[in-house]
Parts: structure tokens; sequence; C-alpha cells
């Protein structure tokens, strides 16, 4: 950890910095987590193309510390609070973090609680904007180092936002079939490694339930400590990665199909047998996965899912000649379970 130490030589002075970050979805799910935002075990995602946070981040240099932040031009009291706290906790690794005030205005490009996650975005491009002001006060560094305590700091503020940090495949979590994995931050998935066919696909997202989560994603990491099924489920996940590195060298895409639904609801199956329990899918989410279901059984066509921690349905199908099938099912068969035909059209080309 101590590469990431602060420079406790700097020098600072007004400054305005902007970034944009985008959001992820995971493929291999982290749920449950230790002390520091540790995850209990590891997990690989999609980084979004179109979904992204973009932040423009004020520091007045010298004055009292404090944080105003601004959501869509909208003050956010609660949020500045959860920053201000954040900040508290990195100084460490940013020494002159807590020597001025900042004014944060965010905007995101997909909706509020669409099930897209606006934490990892949200905090992405707030890591970026830091270590540009962290470079003017204390120095350059070499452009490896910065991306690493990007995600390193990212990860701090909200675990999966680490990944958002770079483009194509992500892996947070130390996993013995991913060289330089780890628990402080997320790494490229080798590009090499990768087949063609995993390098163009399109996500879909059914907004099936556009309000506040019945129960949020830190109480529910919390309840793993207690599930009776949380250690099985961390070994399982290391299981996935050994299984999912044969598939994505391949091309395997039914058996790539098979994993990531697996995954998807096993991270609800824990939500169900936590204590109390909870469920967050809707008849909604059901309702489409088994059109899903009944649509990949007649045509044969991979169209699949992923769920996020929430009720909204993540539609994963590759970018090629059948893509205009599978949107002509999800327009005709798909929207109608959702509210007021709510999708966010993403992809991830790389």
């Amino acid at each position: 950890m101590n590469e990431f130490q602060g420079n406790p030589n700097f020098n600072i002075s007004n400054q305005t910095v902007s970034a944009s970050c985008p959001s992820n979805i995971a493929l291999i799910k982290y749920w449950g987590k230790y002390e520091n935002q540790i995850p209990a075990n590891p997990s690989i995602s999609y980084t979004l193309n179109h979904c992204k946070t973009n932040t423009f981040m004020e520091f007045f240099a010298d004055e009292e510390f404090s944080v105003q932040t601004y959501l869509a031009g909208n003050e956010e009291k609660k949020f500045a609070e959860k920053i201000e706290k954040y900040f508290k906790n990195i100084e460490d690794f940013l020494p002159w973090i807590l020597k001025g005030k900042y004014i944060i205005r965010t905007e995101n490009t997909f909706p509020h609680s669409s099930g897209i996650a606006s934490s990892a975005s949200g905090f992405g491009a707030i890591a970026k904007c830091l270590m540009d002001l962290d470079e003017q006060f204390s120095g350059k560094i070499a452009d490896d180092l910065k991306a690493k305590k990007e995600s390193f700091l990212a990860r701090l503020g909200s675990g999966s936002a680490c990944r958002s940090l770079y483009n194509g495949l992500v892996v947070w979590g130390k996993t013995d079939e991913v060289e330089g994995s780890s628990d402080l931050y997320a790494v490229q998935y080798p590009n090499e490694e990768i087949h063609p066919i995993f390098k163009n696909f399109n996500d879909w997202v059914l907004l099936i339930h556009e309000g506040e989560k019945s129960v949020s994603s830190t109480v529910g990491h919390g309840l793993m400590k207690t599930n009776p099924y949380a250690e099985r489920r961390f070994q399982e996940a290391h299981e996935n990665f050994t299984i999912l590195k044969e598939i994505l060298k391949t091309g395997d895409l039914q058996n790539f199909i098979k994993l990531v639904e697996h995954e998807a609801l096993t991270l609800h199956a824990m939500m169900m047998m936590s204590e109390p329990a909870f469920i967050l899918m809707k008849t909604g989410t059901l309702e489409v996965i088994n059109k899903i279901w009944n649509f990949r059984k007649e045509t044969g066509l991979a169209l699949f899912f992923t769920l996020d921690a929430g009720a909204n349905v993540h539609l994963l199908f590759p970018g090629d000649s059948d893509s205009d099938k599978i949107k002509e099912f999800i327009v005709k068969e798909l929207l109608q379970h959702t509210q007021n035909n709510g999708v966010v059209k993403d992809e991830m080309n790389f």
C-alpha cells in the first residue's frame, strides 16, 4: 500500500478540474466485503460505453474544509456529507485534501435509480478529479501508477467503482486466474486472452422499477456476514473465474450465457437467504427472465440477462448479424414489463 501514500510536500492553489467516468456491469458478482472495502470474492465486469458520470470540481485553497455537491443542478446535502467523510478517510493518500473548500457538480448521462451503478461512475469520476489535482499540487507521476491510484481511491468510495477506471473487461479482487489482480484496485483483463465475440456486446437495461431499493447495497453486503451460505458463495466465485477464463479464450458463448445468468441468480439467492431475507426482484423481473428463456429456446439466438442489486434487467446480446431480431423481440415483448417503456441502451466495444 506504500505506493499510494501521498507526497507530504505539496503546493496548493485554486483549481478547477473535470472528469468523466463510465459505469460497469459485473458478470461474476461482488457481494460481501470486509473492512476498508476489501472484497470477499473476486469480480469481473464490462465497462459500459455511454452511461457515464460527468463531474466538475472546484477547489478553493486555504479556505475551511467543506464540500458542496450538486446533482443535475440540484444541491444534495446528504451526498456532500458522504463526500466529506470519504475525503477525511483518504487523507493519508492525498495529504492536501482537507486544506480547502470543494464545489462538486455532477451529472449522469443515464436516469438515477435505473439499475446502472451511479456510485461506480460517480466515485470513479471523483477519483480522477482528485488525481488531477494531486498532480498539480504534488507533481506528475507515471500514467500506470496514476491509473492504479485512481482505482484504489475510487474503491474506498464505492467498491465496484474501482472497476470503472478501465475499459473492456475489468477484474477486482485477488484471483490466481488473473496476473496482477488485487483486492486494493482493479486491473484490466488481458485483451489478447479475450475471443473477439466478447468484444462487441450490447447491454440494454430494462427499467422494471425506477424507485429506491427497499434494501441498500451497503446493507445487503453487511448481511453476508451472517449468511450461512456466504463461504460457499465466495468459493464458487473463485471457481467460476477458472471456468470463465477458458470461456473467454475459446469464445464459448453458450457457457458464457450459462455462467453469467447463474451468477445473476446466485446474487439474488444470497439476498433471499440472508437474515432478514429480502427480495429486490419484482414481478416484471421474473416475467422478463422467463420470456428470455423461452425466446432463446425457440430461436437459438444469444439473448441473455444479468442483474445488479435491484429489479432492473440488463439484457446482453452480441452486436452481430442477429442483433436486429433480438432488438425487435425486446421492443415487442419485453418493454411492456417496464415502467413507462423505460430502457437504457448501451454497449461495450473494445
